[in-house]
């Protein structure tokens, strides 16, 4: 017998207890057990930092990896789920940081790195908690006992042996290059980290002048460069001016003094008087020379600085024409000097982003600081021609929130230039959802893919395992693995951190290797986890390449510039093979403002206090079901969350509890529940909801196995509201009646609900995980079972009636159109009304009709449905032309055909609605080709257009009809007095009905059969007599008894 349940409850509590049975039946590794023979389904799980709780990206990106991995491995498959850290890298080390209150690299080291280094360890091992507890909440099954951790020994060989074998393919070089670089972080960054926090800013705007050293050309000695920068902390390490060599400069007199400046940039001084004295190319200023602003690198003039030279850079667009060029700080800089034949560089900037003490007057400024000091210092020396200030977007750190600078600094590089076509030929291979993402977005990110910096100036990381000859730079050797370090040095190697490394020497030959101290950058960590989670290749060889390329990934869009593109990249040089054959890219989800979400302005609802409230399968179901998971934007919203639990969730628990009410009642057995009839034999809406069941399972799996989870969720959630507000609502008499009254009728009705609740719970299931358990578990009567260990279901198309089913569409059509009238007439539903004339010239529709029209007549409380075919005498055509269909192929042609259906006669239409075809002036156009939009030929309230049809109310009202209102409105107060005096559903109750009112008399007498029916009302009196009780404005008072032993 099956145990019956409550409307009422608690979702977070539910959740709770079926997370308590979970580890009670050890369900998840059982799960993995079950299918440990199986077919291998492999994802990575994308290694997050463990820096603070996870946020709703975090949350996200753990429900669509918890769906897939749950739907394959119903499906038959061994999907293993192991939980990873990225636990080095700035992140780390920047909490650290502030813990120990450590400012710069240069405090770092006096600190230890050694004491450094294992502070990092143990933030990294106490931060864990939380992200194990939320991902509980949220009903992700994972693996937190065995997951892989970037810090652990294995981990970081595999990294060193990524490494080695990119070494030995030369793609691995070292180079001085201008990169990225993080001041507060004190560590050049990757050109995709750059593009990882873009914001607007203000920042100086400068005119300023420097004055030419000696004649040259048409230059003559004190003549001023008028020259642009945005940049004035860079002045002081300034070392040439960009000219174009094809650009026309004219030399102009101002005030007496003569200045240069791009011809088609005059514009900039017209509210100066001026006069051009001449003009020139640029190719003609090449090699003039100047005087600095600041003195302090004059010696450098004569190793070629303070010079003119040509940058293909330079343009005209904005500025004066010619640009201060700082190569220590800026990329087109340094090639425009080293392309000019000047090898010189000035950099007075430190690692922590501030001016040594080259400049007294700047010494220990931040460069961004100084920009102020610097301008009125060239005040002071006449030499600041003009100053205003741009918005513009700018590049910040995106783990310190700082503004980034460009710098010059030696690093290690990976060659992904050498690799860029073939990553955008195999990209092709890869299946994106949504499509346009990998098509586009990151296939153009790879086209423009650079050289990416892989080394970090930092201290918490996977060492560069390089070692180089302390007598000769070019001589190096790298490592790949422990074993050949530990034969290397003769030394036992139990960790691969700096502090363990730094004093490690390697004796070859007679010479002396030392290691160089960088550390990787954390990306290629991450985009090594395919390797390093298996400690490949030194381990598990056979398992690796079972799951390689994965089946499956999914983050969010910022991750085409980051995991996806590291895990890209390695697996091409590496494999020549794509990382993963199927992504799913999900949208950035935002405050519900429409802001970023921010702890500080707390914006948005803390995700453990939201999910103690709903409940893990709400916020599921609310981030499934949006934007979002189409590579869209969300806004957050708690409002949403309420929604999705009240529209989804709890009709879902309610169309079980209603099931397990009405069988509890009438104790029905498994046994009899076997005693169904065949579903071919069932009633009309049995066989409905069975097919329309079965068409959702056979959609639902062949978009999942494409990885269409936005095609897949909608319809779950809709057959949400199929089965409770169209099934189970117009089937509830049959589930109320009396046992022993037409049982096979009955039983059909709990067996058919029955099966249904339980193969939709179970294609339900990934998703809902909790709340599906739950009721699974109410409807079989096996001990530590899970309905996770279930295979999905399959459709059976013996069971689709595509006609059936387009046919209760229809109806589902007809009844909301006959409620909206209702409502907008002010005709409640328990009114009775004579008729609704359909009026339709489709003969399908009338086919239809004759299979759905006692459904139709039940649900909008009507006594007939007429069918009319003299469409024309109610309703009009507009046509207009399907632009989309034939703008391509007609051309200015369309023209025609709009003049032609806007001025179409009567005539005209109905010939084009019969022949669906018509002729214009030789061009042949289609109906289908033709929007077409119905509307009314009068203003009658009761008429409303569906589609392709209309519908006429009746709503004249006669006493037959009234009366009938008037039962059913005792009803509805019948039932409300039973719950108000907290009577079973099942209880039967002696029914005395105390009225004078002779109308209400009739109406007991007339409909005594229905009122006890619908009320379980076994014994029914009418007591005549006064009373100033209402029901529906007439006097009538209800007083009602339960019997006992309901008889």
């Amino acid at each position: 017998m099956f145990k019956r349940v409550e409307n009422n409850i608690n979702l977070a509590d539910m959740e709770n207890e079926i997370s308590n049975y979970w580890d009670e039946i050890d369900a998840f590794q059982t799960s993995l057990n079950n299918r440990n023979n199986d077919k291998v389904f492999r994802f990575y799980d994308g290694p997050p930092f463990p820096t603070g709780s996870p946020h709703y990206g975090n949350l996200l990106a753990g429900v669509i990896k918890d769906i897939v991995p749950r739907y394959w491995t119903m499906r038959g498959y061994y999907v293993e789920r192991r939980f990873g850290w990225d636990v080095h890298g700035l992140p780390i080390e920047m909490e650290v940081q502030k813990n120990l209150n450590l400012e710069d690299p240069q405090q770092i080291d006096e600190y230890g790195i050694d004491k450094f280094n294992e502070a990092c360890r143990t933030q990294v091992q106490t931060n864990t908690e939380n992200w194990e507890k939320i991902t509980r909440k949220i009903g992700r099954w994972v693996d937190f006992e065995n997951d892989y951790n970037t810090m652990d020994i294995d981990f970081m060989e595999s990294v060193w042996w990524v490494f080695k074998e990119l070494w030995e393919k030369e793609l691995i070089y070292q180079d001085y290059k201008v990169l990225p670089y993080s001041w507060a972080a004190s560590t050049p960054l990757s050109n995709f980290e750059a593009n990882m926090d873009y914001r607007e800013v203000e920042d100086p705007s400068i005119y300023f002048t420097l004055n030419a050293r000696d004649d040259f050309n048409d230059v003559q000695k004190g003549d001023k460069f008028l020259v642009w920068t945005t940049t004035p902390w860079c002045i002081p390490g300034n070392l040439a001016i960009a000219v174009g060599k094809d650009i026309k400069y004219s030399r102009i007199s101002l005030n007496d003094q003569f200045y240069w400046i791009a011809s088609e940039r005059l514009h900039e001084l017209k509210d100066y008087d001026i006069e051009v004295i001449l003009t020139c190319t640029g190719r003609e200023l090449l090699g003039a020379t100047y005087i600095p602003a600041y003195e302090e690198y004059e010696n450098l003039f004569s190793d070629g600085a303070f010079r003119l030279i040509h940058s293909d850079d330079t343009n005209t667009e904005s500025g004066s024409g010619l640009v201060s060029q700082a190569p220590a700080y800026g990329e087109s800089d340094f090639y425009a000097l080293k392309n000019s034949g000047i090898e010189v560089i000035a950099d007075p900037v430190t690692l922590s982003g501030k001016f040594d003490n080259t400049f007294s007057e700047l010494e220990g400024m931040n460069v961004k600081d100084a920009d102020n000091k610097i301008m009125k210092q060239l005040k002071e020396r006449g030499s600041l021609f003009s100053q205003k200030t741009e918005m513009h977007s700018y590049p910040f750190c995106w783990r310190t929130g700082t503004p980034l600078i460009y710098k010059a600094i030696p690093t290690w590089f990976l060659n992904v230039e050498k690799i860029r076509d073939r990553m955008v030929e195999l990209n092709q291979s890869t299946h994106w959802v949504p499509g346009f993402i990998g098509e586009k977005r990151f296939s153009n990110w790879l086209g423009n893919a650079r050289d990416w910096a892989i080394s970090r100036n930092r201290y918490w990381g996977s060492c560069i395992p390089v070692w180089i000859n302390e007598e000769d730079p070019n001589d190096s050797i790298c490592i790949g693995s422990v074993t050949e370090l530990e034969k290397l040095t003769g030394e036992k190697i139990t960790d691969l951190h700096r502090h363990y490394l730094d004093d490690l020497i390697i004796t070859k030959d007679g010479k002396t290797y030392r290691r160089t101290s960088e550390v990787l950058d954390c990306w290629f960590e991450s985009g090594a986890m395919p390797y390093g989670q298996q400690h490949y290749p030194f381990e598990n060889e056979e398992l690796f390449m079972q799951g390689f390329p994965a089946d499956f990934v999914a983050e969010g869009l910022d991750q085409t510039r980051g995991w996806f593109y590291t895990l890209t990249v390695l697996a091409v040089a590496l494999f020549d093979s794509v990382a993963f054959k199927n992504c799913i890219t999900t949208g950035m989800i935002l405050a519900e403002d429409g802001r970023k979400m921010s702890k500080s302005l707390k914006n948005y609802p803390d995700p453990e206090d939201l999910l103690n409230e709903f409940g893990g399968d709400s916020l599921r179901a609310y981030l499934i079901n949006s934007p979002v998971v189409r590579g869209e934007p969300l806004k957050f919203s708690e409002e949403g969350v309420k929604l999705v639990t009240r529209n989804i969730i709890l009709p879902l628990w309610n169309s079980f509890s209603f099931f397990s009410t009405y069988a509890n009642a009438d104790e029905i057995t498994f046994e009899e529940l076997e005693k169904a009839s065949p579903i071919e034999q069932r009633s009309l809406m049995d066989r409905w909801i069975v097919s329309s069941l079965q068409s959702l399972i056979k959609n639902v799996n062949e978009k999942m196995e494409n990885y269409y989870l936005y095609e897949v969720i909608p319809p779950l959630m809709n057959f949400v509201d199929e089965l409770t507000n169209w099934y189970v609502r117009s089937n509830r008499k049959r589930f109320w009646k009396e046992k022993g009254v037409d049982d096979i009728d009955k039983i059909n009705a709990f067996k058919t609900l029955h099966e249904v609740l339980i193969e939709f719970n179970k294609a339900m299931a990934p998703v809902l995980p909790f709340i599906c358990e739950k009721i699974y578990q109410g409807l079989i009567d096996d001990e530590k079972k899970s309905i996770h260990y279930c295979d999905y279901p399959e459709s059976n198309t013996k069971y689709i009636d595509e006609e059936l089913e387009a046919s209760v569409d229809l109806a589902k059509k007809i009844i909301k159109s006959v409620r909206n009238l209702r409502v907008k007439l002010k005709l409640p539903n328990k009114q009775p009304l004579k008729s609704v004339k359909i009026i339709s010239n489709n003969e399908n529709i009338t086919k239809q009709l004759g299979l759905i029209e006692n459904l139709i007549m039940n649900e909008v409380n009507i006594k007939e449905i007429k069918i009319e075919k003299n469409v024309d005498q109610w309703i009009d055509y507009e046509f207009k032309p399907n632009f989309e269909i034939l703008g391509p192929s007609l051309g200015k042609d369309i023209n025609k055909i709009v003049k032609y259906l806007k001025n179409i006669s009567d005539d005209e239409k109905i010939l084009l609605l019969e022949n669906k075809t018509t002729e214009v002036d030789g061009i042949t156009i289609n109906l289908e080709d033709i929007n077409m939009n119905l509307t009314k030929k009068e203003k009658i309230d009761e008429l409303d257009i569906v589609g392709d049809f209309c519908l006429l109310l009746d709503t004249e009202l006669n006493d037959d009809l009234l009366m009938e209102r008037m039962s059913r409105e005792l009803v509805s107060y019948i039932q409300k007095e039973r719950k108000n005096q907290g009577f079973d559903v099942t209880d039967r109750i002696k029914l005395t009905i105390v009225t004078n009112d002779k109308f209400v008399q009739s109406t007991v007498e007339n409909f005594k059969t229905y009122i006890s029916n619908e009320t379980l009302t076994l014994d029914l009196e009418i007591k005549i007599s006064e009373t100033t009780n209402k029901v529906h404005d007439r006097n009538v008072e209800v007083l009602i008894n339960k019997l006992a032993n309901n008889s």
